[in-house]
């Protein structure tokens, strides 16, 4: 096997092995699930997840038939745009104000929380004592003091306050949501003031509900996660599909750790206070129109004294998955940035890339300069590889006719073949090593480009004006296309005429796949071509000179 056979079943290794890393995020990857457990607090049973009532989502009954005390509470901030149900204090809608849904309008901001399917995704909590009716549950009817809350210029910080009275039991709860400027960081607390003469159990419980994602604006040849995710300092990082969630329930007590919901792209998520432990569920729901998804955690029941309050302090984060943001927002949320196993490698790239951006001031030239920089890191290990295919390109015809005098004969044709190689010092797996090398530094290089919501909508030049999408007009991929197929005739061609007619069609099998990647992808693709003849040309043409000064 030469050199350039060799590279080219690499690469499509590569690209078969991203394929396997799709279908394992969203397949292979079994949810860890267990049993739900029951716990009791000083002799009182309080309800778990399962006690916990559901909404409904139809959209007839959340839009339709609302009671007037039941409209929805607007709130904007500088980055946010939210709608807050009056019901449980549920977050029914919010936009990104500084996310469009697709680059021709602007105006049109991206809504990451939707009451009604499609895309149905929504932030619930709540409080469970030891009687359902005792505490209000995300189903319970709040007022506030006002239906719009607008963060006011020079102000840093918004809060809305919605009250609930139960005055059977003399029990009054305020659950508050704190938004600060420039910050999709979410305080979340619910207070409960007991005025009854008996200490009241409680715990409170927050969780995120959604349905499947169906987004038009995909490609649908890159798949992405989809799902819910919990941390915790001893599992890390843990995914749960949709489909696991169908399967079974999660049943996990986890300290310093957090639940999310993801998408691609964007996430919500609930971080509880550190050092409290909290149970971390799943639950999947049969819904009118399609089944619905949670993932939500509870704390410990407390016992509130006669008199006194409890705050159940958490934190919501609703918003694009930034890597510095999240890094300051909690441990190991910044893995919310899923680079899967080459991390280690996606993260400096990533670092790298976010330089570059900051200099050259476009994300489309800081692919260049990055794929630039990349290949002059690996210009001397390039440059064994292309030395090695030009020697195998100068001893072609020998080979050919090798082959045409020992035709069947295996045996005696390989016998000849690797004297020659030894008489002429090559080693044809001398360009192994390089490509091996290089490839985790392709495959990081690849999530980076796609799971990174800084490349999202960005613009370069010409008609390309989302990196993050597919060409509109499939020119990058044929101009990819053609560098491949200029690459292919610098390598020396295989002997036999099927491999060499299978070489010849891989660049037009690499255009059609190309074609539905993400601009990004097809440029850094396309500069490295191109790099690379420069190379391998320059190589080549220096090693005739030396073949011609020694033949002279």
């Amino acid at each position: 096997m030469d050199n350039q056979r060799l590279f080219l079943f690499l690469a499509l290794a590569a690209v078969l092995f991203l394929i396997y890393e799709s279908w394992m995020q969203d397949y292979g990857r079994p949810a860890q699930v267990a049993q739900e457990q029951i716990q009791d607090a000083a002799g009182v049973t309080v309800p778990t997840a399962n006690e916990i009532p559901t909404i409904s989502t139809a959209p007839g009954l959340v839009t339709n038939t609302l009671a007037p005390e039941e409209t929805p509470i607007r709130v904007e901030t500088d980055v946010l745009r939210l709608e807050i149900s009056p019901r449980g204090g549920t977050l029914l809608n919010a936009w990104l104000l500084d996310y469009a849904v697709v680059p021709e309008r602007p105006d049109d901001k991206f809504q990451l929380l939707k009451q009604t399917p499609p895309n149905m995704f929504i932030v619930q909590s709540g409080l469970l004592g030891d009687r359902l009716e005792l505490l209000p549950t995300h189903e319970a009817l709040f007022s506030s003091a006002q239906t719009r809350y607008d963060l006011q210029p020079g102000a840093d910080r918004l809060e809305v306050v919605l009250e609930w009275t139960n005055e059977d039991a003399r029990l009054r709860v305020k659950k508050i949501y704190t938004f600060t400027r420039g910050s999709y960081l979410i305080e979340s607390r619910q207070v409960v003031e007991n005025h009854s003469p008996t200490p009241v159990i409680a715990r409170a419980y927050n969780q995120l509900q959604r349905t499947a994602l169906h987004d038009p604006n995909e490609t649908r040849f890159i798949s992405t996660f989809t799902g819910g995710v919990y941390y915790s300092p001893e599992e890390k990082y843990k995914k749960v599909s949709l489909e696991d969630m169908a399967k079974g329930k999660l049943d996990r007590t986890v300290t310093d750790g957090w639940i999310a919901m993801m998408q691609h792209y964007f996430l919500a998520a609930w971080i509880p206070p550190q050092g409290i432990p909290q149970t971390l569920y799943t639950k999947a729901l049969s819904g009118p129109n399609e089944p619905r998804y949670i993932i939500g955690k509870y704390s410990t029941p407390v016992s509130i004294a006669p008199g006194t309050v409890h705050v159940f302090d958490d934190r919501l984060f609703v918003g694009p998955k930034l890597l510095n943001k999240l890094e300051d927002v909690a441990p190991g949320l910044e893995l919310a940035v899923d680079y899967g196993w080459l991390t280690v490698i996606a993260k400096p790239i990533f670092w790298m890339l976010s330089w570059i951006h900051a200099v050259v001031g476009n994300w489309g030239w800081a692919i260049i300069v990055l794929t630039i920089l990349i290949k002059l890191a690996f210009y001397k290990l390039s440059e064994a590889s292309y030395r090695s295919m030009a020697h195998m390109r100068q001893i072609t015809p020998r080979l050919q006719a090798l082959k045409d005098r020992y035709g069947d004969d295996k045996q005696r044709l390989n016998q000849a073949m690797m004297e020659l190689y030894k008489t002429e010092k090559i080693n044809p797996l001398g360009g192994c090593l390089p490509v091996l090398i290089q490839i985790p530094v392709f495959i990081a290089l690849y999530w980076v480009l796609l799971e990174s919501v800084e490349l999202r909508q960005a613009p370069f030049v010409l008609w390309l004006n989302n990196l993050s999408a597919p060409d509109p007009y499939f020119i990058l991929p044929l101009i990819m296309g053609v560098s491949m197929f200029v690459q292919q005739k610098l390598n020396p061609a295989p002997p036999d005429p099927l491999q060499a007619k299978i070489m010849m069609s891989l660049p037009f099998v690499f255009t059609v796949f190309f074609a539905f990647f993400p601009s990004g992808l097809v440029l850094y693709w396309t500069v490295n071509n191109l790099l690379s003849i420069a190379q391998q040309w320059k190589i080549t043409r220096d090693l005739e000179r030396e073949m011609a000064k020694r033949r002279h």
